[in-house]
């Protein structure tokens, strides 16, 4: 498990769960005791070796790790300048990161006697590994997926009833992540006996955004073994997509105490980041406010009232950030920047001709940064950007994008 450093950026959450003043935990009394079992039980299996042993086993055999670190060739010297590294989590099982996290959790779940599985999702690539796990391991599994998202993703919606769950529309809202969030810890709330909430981001109340970073920092730690096995060293600048942040986390994680690597997170930036809040860039055009029991950087109004974003990106169409994120942006020691939709697309397709590999859209809102850094770095300068899922959920999404029609 990633260990702790003390006095340094990777030490962290205190003991009520914030990062400086982020995180926390604020829900209600009746959801405290089971946080409070959460947190005991992900205690005791830090330091629990059967715990990481059945979670390597199942890394290695199941979802297929270590994913590989793909020198991309033709997109490098498309660029010019530096020499770009893709981390393929793509090429998990279920085609994402969420499964490194999600396998964790339910691991968890057994462990604690629950049988009922709850979570959330946006692009449907988390609900798509619980449904998963689930139906591996035999435990009942319930979706909350806002209505818009369950439209632009069909066919993640149909993977996941494939494996078993059922999927539950949310028409509140706008009818996106923030609103199946809601819904989520509406079910927890009266289901507390027998259901556990599997969170898909380092967000939400404490544990989980320590905790999901941990599972998720399976990626960083590849990473640096791999960049050291290719190059001999380190990475210069790392580079991830950010919604609620779980693949920027752990991928970063693992990296923060090394001054030397320069790290980008990389929000939704939608049709750009204006007075419009046509967008999902929190930490670019939000402010610090509580959302889903933490303390982060989230798009409001002038009366805190939670504003909706906007993304063409579903797994980013989200109104906050993880908390860690909103402590190393206050810290300075990362930095993140906003792509928009348009230019999300424009890599999309280069990634696809230059590489054969379709990418989804959220890392192609991280591919297009690289795009914009890569041509005014040194050859020798190395980046890693995070290819955090595949793109084939999104083609219907990018065809309509692009006035393609592939209905026929």
């Amino acid at each position: 498990m990633p260990e702790d450093i003390p006095n340094s950026h990777r030490t962290g959450p205190d003991d009520q769960g914030r990062f400086g003043i982020f995180g926390g935990r604020f829900v209600s009394e009746t959801l405290m005791p089971l946080i409070l079992e959460l947190e005991a039980e992900y205690e005791r299996a830090k330091t629990d070796d059967s715990f990481w042993a059945e979670m390597a086993d199942l890394w290695t055999h199941y979802v297929g790790r270590p994913s590989p670190l793909y020198h991309a060739e033709r997109l490098t010297q498309h660029l010019g300048g530096a020499k770009v590294y893709m981390k393929r989590d793509e090429l998990n099982h279920t085609g994402a990161h969420k499964i490194n996290n999600v396998l964790g959790q339910i691991i968890l779940a057994r462990r604690m006697g629950k049988t009922r599985i709850i979570a959330e999702t946006g692009a449907g690539q988390h609900g798509v590994a619980t449904a998963t796990v689930c139906a591996k391991f035999g435990l009942k599994c319930v979706v909350y997926m806002g209505a818009h998202d369950v439209e632009r993703q069909a066919p993640n919606v149909f993977r996941m009833k494939l494996l078993g769950a059922e999927v539950v529309p949310v028409t509140s809202g706008r009818g996106t992540l923030k609103d199946a969030m809601n819904d989520a810890l509406r079910d927890w709330v009266t289901n507390v006996r027998d259901t556990f909430y599997c969170i898909g981001t380092v967000a939400g109340p404490h544990p989980y955004p320590a905790m999901v970073r941990d599972f998720q920092s399976i990626i960083g730690k590849e990473t640096r073994e791999q960049m050291m096995a290719a190059e001999g060293r380190l990475p210069d600048t790392l580079v991830a997509a950010i919604g609620g942040g779980s693949n920027a986390m752990g991928l970063f994680h693992p990296f923060l105490d090394e001054p030397t690597v320069n790290i980008v997170g990389v929000e939704a930036g939608g049709k750009g980041v204006d007075d419009r809040m046509e967008h999902c860039a929190s930490l670019t055009g939000g402010r610090p406010g509580v959302l889903h029991g933490n303390r982060t950087y989230l798009l409001q109004d002038d009366d805190g009232q939670i504003l909706e974003g906007f993304s063409i990106s579903a797994g980013l169409d989200y109104p906050g950030i993880g908390p860690e994120h909103a402590w190393l942006h206050e810290t300075g020691r990362a930095r993140y920047v906003a792509i928009t939709d348009a230019e999300a697309l424009e890599a999309f397709q280069l990634c696809c001709a230059l590489e054969g590999i379709i990418p989804a859209l959220e890392p192609s809102h991280a591919l297009a940064q690289v795009m914009k850094m890569a041509p005014d770095l040194p050859a020798d300068h190395l980046i890693v950007m995070n290819m955090c899922g595949r793109g084939d959920k999104d083609i219907f999404t990018v065809a309509r994008a692009l006035g393609v029609d592939i209905a026929g």
